[in-house]
């Protein structure tokens, strides 16, 4: 197949909250009333000029992310997916939406299913009601077990999230907890350390003295118990904070950590497709108004830069061939042989076969290894 009729993947941003949390740094926005009509007519026509762009692509995933996009009637998902299949078509699509575990939205879920999802991706986040609130979640415990067993009944696929290493959290609070997640039978897990995003409210209290995460110590042993215990249950790591049984890995987000082309619409999101780098507005109001996005044409230089940034993110690693076809680099001219001499002999990646890979012990420290190989 040539590189031009690969499969895309189709990211879909819905900007809106019932509030912000305090650790999010991601474009959403809490509003009192959406014209969701408009919202609707406003996203298709943003396909509709991405798929003027990639003509003869299908895709393999489409992905409803935000904000919350469990926040959309099915009627709007509906239409969107039908919109998809219309402009490009679909080759085994793997059609994904984020989900807040409300017990209004999940109501949603039949209608969400029928309209075409057949995965949904929760933010369940803490399983303990002390935690929920201080992470500044909309919803209890009890509706978020509700939400994921409605879930567990009406999508073939399911995952959820949980955040660790938050303030006050011991390693045994969080061994128990994450084997009661493990319990649950899902076949995905995105598992993510607690960390403080420049602009967030948590920021600023951490500017403040008044909130305090667990010392690094701590967080590398919660880290390292989160691998042998997804490992020991049949969901291993496949990415950094990703865990599945095999077979069940996001093929959405496989996309872009193996550095695929993918299209991103709706305010604030970002697309790669053929070497070209898009971003929309980010402000709701000023993308509704048809702002025109961004288009910087990437070099060769930051293709190779971004591929290696994202790919070593993942167990798999790097394929040499691949990494050339898709950022027209060879990976040996991005990665330095001093650094990777060195942190090859601190044993923290290993090269060979083909494939560049972190070694378990160079995971935790993936940012590190990164500056060091590309110095």
């Amino acid at each position: 197949m040539s590189e031009v009729a690969q499969p895309l993947a189709l990211y879909v941003h819905w900007p809106f909250c019932v509030s912000k949390c305090p650790y999010c740094d991601f474009n959403s926005h809490v509003r009192e009333r959406v014209d969701e009509a408009a919202w609707r007519e406003a996203l298709i026509a943003d396909m509709e000029y991405e798929a003027r762009l990639t003509p003869g692509r299908r895709l393999s995933s489409l992905f409803f992310g935000g904000g919350t996009p469990s926040l959309m009637a099915p009627e709007t998902v509906g239409a969107i997916i039908e919109a998809a299949d219309r402009l490009w078509g679909f080759e085994n699509a793997e059609i994904t939406l984020e989900a807040n575990p409300s017990s209004v939205e999940a109501e949603r879920f039949s209608g969400f299913a029928a309209a075409g999802v057949n995965r949904v991706s929760l933010g369940l986040q803490a399983l303990d009601d002390t935690a929920l609130k201080a992470l500044g979640r909309a919803h209890d415990l009890t509706e978020g077990l509700a939400a994921l067993d409605i879930a567990q009944r009406h999508f073939p696929r399911v995952s959820f999230d949980l955040i660790y290493a938050r303030e006050g959290q011991t390693p045994e609070e969080w061994e128990a907890e994450l084997t009661r997640a493990l319990a649950f039978g899902t076949e995905h897990l995105s598992l993510y350390q607690l960390t403080i995003e420049p602009g967030t409210a948590f920021a600023t209290r951490a500017r403040l003295g008044r909130l305090t995460l667990p010392e690094e110590d701590a967080s590398l042993g919660m880290f390292e118990m989160t691998r042998a215990m997804t490992a020991a249950a049949g969901l291993p790591a496949y990415e950094v904070s990703n865990h599945a049984r095999p077979g069940a890995e996001s093929r959405h987000n496989l996309t872009y950590w193996r550095y695929g082309d993918y299209v991103g619409v709706g305010p604030g999101a970002h697309g790669r497709r053929g070497g070209m780098a898009t971003l929309r507005t980010r402000l709701p109001e000023a993308w509704l108004k048809r702002s025109v996005a961004s288009e910087t044409p990437l070099g060769a230089n930051t293709r190779a830069d971004e591929a290696l940034m994202m790919g070593l993110r993942l167990l798999e690693g790097i394929d040499e061939a691949a990494f050339a076809a898709r950022t027209g680099t060879r990976l040996g001219d991005v990665v330095t042989a001093s650094g990777l001499e060195e942190t090859t002999r601190l044993g923290l990646v290993e090269f060979g076969d083909g494939r560049l890979r972190l070694t378990e012990a160079g995971q935790p420290l993936l940012n590190g290894v990164i500056a060091r190989l590309m110095v």
